[in-house]
């Protein structure tokens, strides 16, 4: 069994068991989070859209971390304009524990 959840208007496919990285969550570890379902299979069928908003995927915060650095360099040709900077996403890594029809 499978569902597709919406966070941080991006979409992700997990399963019971997964640990999967999301945008930024306000919470400490251990807390309970719920996600909106926007898919659920179970190996026969497929819920999606109205039949899909009763479903319930809970999951435990596991980690609250910040992703590698990545560099922005902008400059002006001729100009001797430079400016760089670096920018680090946080994250948040969730166990998904249930999905609930």
């Amino acid at each position: 069994m499978y569902a597709i959840i919406e966070n941080g208007n991006k979409q992700y496919k997990v399963a019971e068991g997964d640990v999967v990285s999301v945008e930024k969550l306000n919470g400490a570890e251990g807390d309970k989070v719920s996600f909106k379902a926007l898919m659920v299979s179970d190996g026969d069928a497929i819920k999606a859209g109205a039949e899909a908003e009763n479903v319930k995927v809970t999951g435990t915060i596991v980690k609250q971390g910040k992703a590698g650095k990545i560099i922005v360099f902008k400059y002006k040709a001729k100009k001797n304009e430079r400016k760089k900077q670096g920018h680090r996403q946080p994250f948040t890594s969730v166990m998904i524990e249930k999905i609930e029809l």
